[in-house]
């Protein structure tokens, strides 16, 4: 089964996306901020990643910087949701596929998801 890995400190928007992913077909796995994600993507390996830019400990740009320094890992897509932030995300290219401003349309999200990684 493919995996997403979302990561997001607002428990109510990780659900969202993890119900959206769910209702497609994906795995989900969750992580509060930065750092506990770059500890689920070392043991799950998610095919995709969804992360909040805002977050304590590690944000979203953090998070992408480490996910890319990572031994293999230089084309997992990483779509960047955020409420403040989108232009640092649409700024940095290089580490991410996508990036979504809140509130996002979860069609949009479903749909670039499947454009990245394909149907579950």
């Amino acid at each position: 089964m493919t995996t997403i890995l979302i990561v997001d400190d607002e428990y109510l928007i990780a659900d969202i996306l993890g119900y959206a992913m769910e209702d497609e077909g994906y795995m989900v796995v969750k992580a509060s901020n930065g750092r506990r994600g770059l500890e689920v993507l070392d043991r799950e390996r998610p095919e995709l990643v969804i992360t909040d830019f805002m977050m304590p400990v590690m944000d979203g740009l953090e998070f992408a910087r480490a996910i890319r320094a990572k031994a293999g890992l230089a084309e997992l897509p990483i779509i960047l949701m955020s409420g403040a932030q989108g232009s640092v995300g649409r700024a940095s290219p290089e580490l991410f596929a996508a990036v979504f401003d809140k509130p996002f349309d979860i069609n949009l999200v479903i749909a670039k998801v499947k454009e990245l990684i394909g149907p579950s």
